[in-house]
């Protein structure tokens, strides 16, 4: 049978070898001839199409058609659709972004860039996508973005520009300018679903790098949420299996997790509306596998998005009770994406206890027989680990640890060991468990896990003795894995002498323990191992004969590294007097605190994927600060047990072993070799605020000026748009009410408001509601925003307002909103202000400036003084100052943390020269210098003359 079979197999090898010959041979024969054809020349079009045609067949069979390249090459500039598409189609498969040929086409793909014909926008796009370079990529990106962002595009191009863009910002991040920001970001309220999709997925990896440049894109994607979950705007062909736009959903909920909970309110509350919304819905039980796999993609990321808001809103509660059923189902993906929610709830949560219900399923979960439900569970039982559960998962760890997949033994070792030091109260337990652990898992430990517990036990004169008891035992036993030698020896040289006088423990055992292991080690075991017998002559003379054997017999081996160390310690142990050996086998000191070289390896085989991380697998502590994985150990040992120190070093030991997790830049991490940390620190240049006092368009302060003393008017207007505003201020709180018009007679849309607090902490901006995307020609939107004074304040709050008419327009003014508002007018006799004039005294709470009036030609005129003065909602006493012409005032400022203020203010004009003393004193000496710079900047503006006012 077996000739039989291998007969067989002899003819059909002969007939596979018969085809490829015949094959070769048919090939070079219509290579040959089209080679001859394009060297005669004179093809039309239809013939130079077919024998591309026929060259891409035979590239796709794996021939090499070198030649054709340049005729592909020369396709692309054809005017005919058909030809121009297989000219893009062979430029594609025939080139990559290193070929020589590819400059040749860029001229060509602008062209079409440029071309009124859609279709051809859409061949140069994939081109683009598919082969573009960095040259390519910088000389046609504007073109692309100009094709996303041209209100003459076609949906299907803007779609096919995003995603082009996407293409090159992942391979050249540079090549996206921002610039661009604004006018990326307006496309998210395209009304075709699509556009929106394809500059969602753009806008994603862009917020990822740069969130400050792309901050709007959070309200954008709040609204659009709403919009589609809430309010049901969408087409019927964008719902799957009854779930509207699940891949929209699922972005914009990724989207609203990269930045932090909004302070907004009206954000807030439309965020919760849909997640609300969303839960909601899925309540209902699918009826077709498509439905489950969209309603539980949109589920997984707003309960993801929940989490990420707020561990303690009245949706955890529903989260909570909703995972524990997932992490039971029989669906393999629905256990998976159970477990990493659950996961990141942990990450997240003040409390553990709702998890802490279903600690035995996660743990039977290591059991499943996906691997990657295996993976999931063990990061949620090393999220979820406490002290008060930490044993009972360590120990279920260690009993898994035996049967364990290959593939995630390494990552058990390493979460087995953070774990047992971060939360042991004992250090027995600590010992016991880590030995056990490297004994159990023996090569899968890696360098950081046996290097980090010598070092603790190092540094903690408690664990020593034990320590040295327990590694000897391991080293007595038949089997012992060659980790458990290398810390015998570091422990033994170290602390053997503690324990010397113990039973079983004499000088002798400790040596024969470890030269029993010493033939069956490799070179960097045993290197250690003659640093350790060095360091016995030193603590025990008694047994020196044996050990000056041992480096007699390893001065004449073959590997160079143990025959310098044996020979340079004989030297040092046979000099006339101990002084020398005495110095250089010094007990090693403490290993400086370091981060923990286990977290380091645990966080970077969690890092790398396609978008970045919100949070990082642990409980909260590890979420505090992203920056920072130091362990926060809870444990009552010494203060160099609860944050990690450097891996071993060579030190006193002469010891080969390095540490593996540190470069030579962290070795040398908190070392100031400049003598100066301030000039070896590299700050990153924060992106641009574009919302921020910094960036006011022109012609901002003629309705600001105005507003500062009334309540309504218009603050800004040009030839598009009118920005109205009415407010109302009582105590502490006010409100304001801002009227958007427009004044054009086309449609404006992606209307969007940025509001900019320069006062936080002090002044709270909360926005009830979010004016209309579109607004119609000669049609008004509005917005509401909140105000509340916490403290005294300086800087007045900016408005961003960003919107479609053709191109993206954009302003950014100052709201009216000054210190004076929160001003109530008091109305005093002559008597009581001076009286209270004395009281406040002057000092620290008084200030006082002159200033004269900055515009040329304007004057003082005290009708109009007053005016503003009670504008400014200063209550004028009358009859109190000698000097008629001089204004007195008085009023309260309220705060809602500080209190009232008491204020009293007094206006100095000087008719003949133009000039103003003013002075201000108030019960708090922070608050004259802001009132009287708010003042003087009305003040200063004087009064046009009588032929200006005509």
């Amino acid at each position: 049978m077996s000739s039989m079979r291998g007969l067989v197999q002899f003819i059909a090898d002969l007939r596979n070898a018969r085809a490829r010959e015949l094959e070769e041979k048919r090939i070079n024969k219509e290579l040959a001839n089209i080679r001859q054809k394009f060297k005669d020349g004179g093809l039309n079009g239809y013939h130079k199409k077919k024998y591309v045609c026929k060259l891409l067949y035979i590239y796709i069979l794996g021939w090499n058609v070198d030649f054709g390249h340049l005729e592909a090459v020369n396709l692309v500039s054809a005017t005919k659709y058909s030809e121009k598409q297989i000219g893009y189609l062979a430029v594609t498969l025939f080139l990559n972004e290193k070929h020589d040929f590819l400059h040749l086409v860029v001229n060509s793909i602008k062209k079409d860039l440029l071309d009124n014909n859609e279709l051809n926008n859409c061949l140069a796009l994939h081109a683009i996508a598919n082969v573009g370079g960095r040259e390519m990529g910088e000389a046609l990106s504007p073109d692309v973005h100009r094709l996303l962002i041209s209100p003459t595009s076609k949906s299907f191009v803007k779609k096919k520009a995003a995603l082009t863009l996407l293409r090159l910002y992942r391979k050249f991040p540079g090549i996206i300018q921002n610039e661009w920001a604004e006018r990326i970001i307006s496309i998210m309220d395209d009304p075709d679903l699509g556009v929106a999709l394809s500059v969602t997925s753009l806008v994603m990896a862009l917020v990822q790098d740069n969130p400050e440049a792309y901050q709007t894109s959070y309200v954008k994607a709040a609204h659009r949420l709403k919009r589609i979950v809430v309010d049901n705007e969408y087409t019927q062909d964008y719902i799957y299996y009854k779930v509207p736009c699940p891949w929209i959903q699922v972005k914009l909920l990724r989207l609203l997790q990269y930045y932090p909970p909004s302070e907004d309110v009206s954000i807030q509350n439309m965020i919760r509306e849909s997640l609300q919304n969303i839960l909601d819905t899925a309540s209902d039980t699918p009826k077709n596998v498509q439905q489950n796999n969209a309603q539980n993609a949109v589920l997984f990321e707003a309960i993801n998005l929940a989490i990420h808001l707020d561990s303690e809103t009245g949706l955890m509660t529903q989260i909570a009770v909703r995972l524990g059923r997932f992490i039971t189902s029989r669906e393999t993906n629905v256990r998976y994406l159970g477990l990493e929610a659950m996961t990141h709830l942990a990450a997240r949560s003040e409390t553990l206890e709702p998890i802490k219900k279903h600690q035995n399923t996660i743990i039977g979960s290591l059991r499943d027989r996906d691997i990657s439900v295996r993976r999931k569970a063990l990061d949620l039982l090393y999220s979820m680990c406490d002290p008060t559960n930490a044993s009972a998962i360590v120990g279920e760890l260690l009993k898994y640890l035996q049967g364990a997949d290959f593939a995630i033994r390494e990552e058990m070792v390493l979460k087995i060991a953070i774990l047992t030091e971060k939360y042991a109260t004992e250090y027995q337990w600590y010992v016991d468990i880590s030995l056990r652990l490297i004994s159990m898992a023996g090569d899968h430990v890696s360098d950081e896990v046996w290097q980090r517990v010598i070092q603790i036990v190092t540094n903690n004169e408690e664990l020593q003795v034990y320590a040295a008891q327990n590694i000897l035992q391991h080293l007595k036993a038949a089997q012992c894995h060659e980790t458990l030698v290398k810390i015998g020896g570091y422990l033994l040289g170290e602390f053997g002498h503690l324990i010397a006088d113990h039973p079983g423990c004499s000088p002798i055992e400790q040596f024969l323990a470890l030269q029993s292991k010493f033939n069956g080690c490799s070179s960097i075991t045993r290197a250690i191992l003659l640093s350790s017998f060095v360091k016995f002559i030193n603590l025990f003379p008694e047994i020196k004969p044996q050990l000056l054997q041992v480096f007699r017999a390893y001065s004449h081996t073959l590997d160079p590294e143990l025959q310098q160390r044996a020979c340079e310690y004989l030297a040092l142990a046979t000099l006339p007097t101990d002084d020398l050996l005495r110095t250089v086998c010094d007990e090693m000191p403490p290993f400086p605190e370091r981060a923990s070289a286990l977290l380091s390896r645990l966080h970077q085989k969690h890092a790398g994927t396609s978008d970045k991380r919100t949070w990082v697998i642990g409980g909260k502590d590890a979420n505090v600060e992203k920056k920072e994985f130091n362990l926060t150990l809870n444990s009552g040992l010494k203060r160099t047990f609860t944050n990690g120190a450097g891996t071993p070093t060579n030190g006193g030991m002469s010891s080969p072993v390095k540490p593996s997790a540190l470069t030579p830049t962290q070795e040398l991490a908190g070392l100031d070799l400049n003598g100066d940390t301030a000039t070896t620190t590299t700050t990153k240049k924060p992106p641009v605020n574009l919302a921020s006092a910094a960036h006011l368009s022109p012609d901002w302060e003629v309705g600001y000026n105005r507003l500062l003393i009334r309540p309504e008017g218009v603050l800004f207007e040009d030839g598009q748009i009118q920005v109205g505003l009415r407010s109302e201020y009582r105590a502490h709180m006010g409100c304001i009410i801002l009227y958007y018009t427009n004044k054009s007679s086309a449609p404006i849309g992606s209307f969007t408001t940025t509001v900019n607090n320069n006062s936080p902490g002090a002044l709270v901006v909360n926005c009830s509601n979010i004016p209309d995307t579109n607004v119609a020609p000669e049609s008004q939107t509005q917005q509401t925003i909140m105000l509340e004074a916490h403290k005294i304040f300086s800087e007045a709050p900016t408005i961003r307002i960003s919107y479609l008419a053709g191109a993206l327009q954009a302003l950014t003014l100052k709201l009216p909103v000054v210190p004076t508002k929160f001003m109530e007018p008091a109305a005093l006799s002559a008597e009581d202000f001076f009286k209270r004039w004395k009281q406040i005294g002057g000092g620290p709470r008084e200030y006082q400036k002159v200033f004269g009036i900055r515009i040329k030609g304007h004057r003082i005129e005290p009708p109009r003084t007053r005016r503003v003065i009670e504008g400014f909602r200063w209550g004028v006493l009358d009859g109190v100052d000698s000097n008629p012409k001089n204004f007195v005032c008085a009023s309260v400022l309220h705060t809602l943390e500080g209190g009232k203020f008491g204020c009293l203010l007094r206006v100095e004009p000087n008719l003949e020269t133009g000039m103003y003393r003013v002075t201000v004193r108030a019960t708090d000496e922070g608050v004259p210098p802001i009132l009287l710079k708010v003042m003087e900047g009305r003040l200063a503006l004087g009064s046009p003359p009588p032929d200006h006012l005509r």
